[in-house]
């Protein structure tokens, strides 16, 4: 863990900390306090424990929430694997993507994309994945990014040691990015989008 000195030289310009997932909420609790910065966050495979603990902070998943012009929006979990509470098949993460159409398309006829930036735990399948399937991405991630044509598409879950593993993909319209461990970026909100 890093302390709050260093947090604050390193970060002291971040406007925003988005958790993809898999971060201790206490450690989600320091940094933003450290940099008095608020929280987007969705939960990964193993944050069971954040319906007890929640870290504070906004859960995005499902939801469509706008921050300083950038509209962020949010799919938790992974793929199925065993019966964790934080896991999902792919049809069941196609139907979160299918629910997200009335708030999301309306989005993407006026402004050309429903989202500026998604926010997932797990991968799109066939982009940073794994072939196991603890870490195999989904499907219905392709089908939200073909929809609603994100900037961004932002995940964890598969852990980048190598830093020559491929952690930034075009897909379409969207850089889908593995954020693992940390990822500083810098977005900038777009004149025709709304809020």
């Amino acid at each position: 863990m890093e302390n709050a000195a260093h947090l604050r030289r390193r970060y002291h310009d971040v406007d925003l900390i988005i958790s993809c997932g898999d971060m201790p909420a206490t450690y989600l609790e320091f940094i933003t306090s450290v940099l008095n910065v608020p929280l987007f966050y969705v939960r990964g495979n193993h944050d069971e424990r954040y319906r007890e603990y929640p870290p504070g902070g906004e859960d995005l998943h499902g939801r469509l929430i706008t921050y300083n012009g950038i509209s962020f929006y949010g799919l938790e979990g992974s793929m199925r694997y065993n019966q964790g509470a934080i896991q999902y098949s792919d049809v069941d993460m196609r139907r979160l993507v299918l629910s997200a159409a009335p708030r999301l398309l309306p989005r993407r006829w006026r402004y050309g994309r429903g989202v500026d930036v998604l926010v997932t735990h797990s991968p799109p399948r066939g982009i940073h994945d794994l072939p196991d399937l603890t870490h195999t991405g989904f499907k219905a991630f392709l089908t939200f990014m073909d929809w609603y044509r994100p900037r961004y598409l932002l995940h964890g879950h598969v852990h980048t040691w190598d830093r020559r593993a491929t952690v930034e993909t075009k897909y379409g319209d969207t850089c889908v990015m593995n954020i693992n461990p940390v990822t500083l970026l810098e977005i900038e909100p777009e004149t025709k989008q709304g809020t």
